[in-house]
């Protein structure tokens, strides 16, 4: 008699005989990109870039492999060197500052006015709105793609002081902001130390995890809680890569992006706040400062803010923040 075919029995006389699992290949990759940033390999920038670039390549099948490098890959002329490298399609992706964007998209710098935004969700709301995709267009004439939801965070910029605490605009007379008839020194991050232990400078301005990175806390006494200006890194593409990707691989990427930017937002928010409980702790002194009395004296410098990045970027500034000047 013969033993009927059935699904059962397959299964048992595979398990009897030792099974073989056949298991689809991921394909090769169609795209290796390169993707740059200024960060420690530490930061949580890094940490939600890496982790971007991983969900992209699990969704693309493999198609679209990403090696994130930290610090510019150590490149010595740093961020401007880099953003070359983005327009000449070198590097596929990177993040950077306005600021230096700037440099070749003016418009850009609109993320540095000073005291614009109140704090860092209020600056993230504007450069997620059409002030940001004007940034985008303008970007777009100079071969590089914004991203829609593109601001990851580093935080707002506090002013941290050796000899007081900065609660008025004369507070800062001798000390720093030029807009207000102080003496600023600019110097790279990893001088910062040494200059104000040796006196050369009485202050410096940054988010609170520069004062973390390049132990800034241990040369201070006062950290005033000014949130003169935001301070973060804008996800960019060489356009002429992205303008070559399919539809559904732009898809993946972009929403993506957006996810891990607001994920890196809150992990870099919480690494702000927790700076701020560790220095208190070790006996840095905390102060919170009232913005109106510095708004009230940059009628003349936001006059010329205003004509550097024109009227149509002065008028999607102010919709989100309010008035200026």
């Amino acid at each position: 008699m013969k033993t009927p075919w059935t699904r059962r029995a397959l299964l048992t006389g595979a398990a009897a005989a030792g099974t073989t699992i056949i298991v689809k290949p991921v394909r090769a990759a169609d795209f290796t990109f390169i993707q740059y940033h200024n960060q420690s390999d530490t930061s949580t920038l890094h940490k939600n870039l890496v982790a971007m670039w991983e969900a992209i390549r699990r969704e693309t099948n493999g198609r679209v492999e990403t090696t994130v490098y930290a610090e510019n890959n150590k490149l010595a002329a740093g961020d401007p060197a880099a953003l070359k490298m983005l327009i000449a399609g070198e590097i596929q992706f990177f993040t950077l500052m306005g600021g230096i964007i700037g440099t070749v998209v003016p418009m850009a710098e609109v993320q540095q006015v000073p005291f614009a935004f109140r704090s860092a969700a209020e600056a993230h709301k504007a450069i997620d709105s059409p002030l940001g995709a004007y940034m985008g267009e303008e970007m777009a004439a100079k071969g590089m793609y914004l991203f829609p939801v593109a601001g990851f965070d580093n935080g707002m910029r506090q002013v941290t002081t050796v000899a007081r605490p900065v609660n008025t605009p004369a507070d800062l007379a001798g000390v720093t902001f030029q807009a207000f008839g102080a003496e600023p020194v600019t110097t790279s991050a990893n001088l910062i130390y040494d200059s104000l232990k040796s006196g050369k400078v009485g202050a410096q301005e940054n988010p609170l995890a520069i004062l973390e990175n390049f132990r800034i806390y241990e040369v201070v006494k006062y950290v005033s809680m000014t949130n003169h200006m935001w301070s973060g890194f804008n996800q960019m593409a060489h356009l002429a890569t992205w303008r070559g990707l399919s539809e559904n691989i732009k898809e993946v990427i972009t929403r993506n992006v957006t996810t891990y930017v607001r994920q890196q937002r809150i992990d870099q928010g919480n690494v702000n706040a927790s700076l701020r409980d560790r220095f208190a702790a070790a006996g840095l002194i905390f102060n919170e400062v009232d913005q109106a009395p510095f708004r009230a004296r940059l009628a003349n410098v936001y006059a010329t803010w205003k004509d550097k990045l024109g009227s149509k970027c002065w008028t999607l500034l102010e919709a989100e923040v309010g008035k200026l000047g």
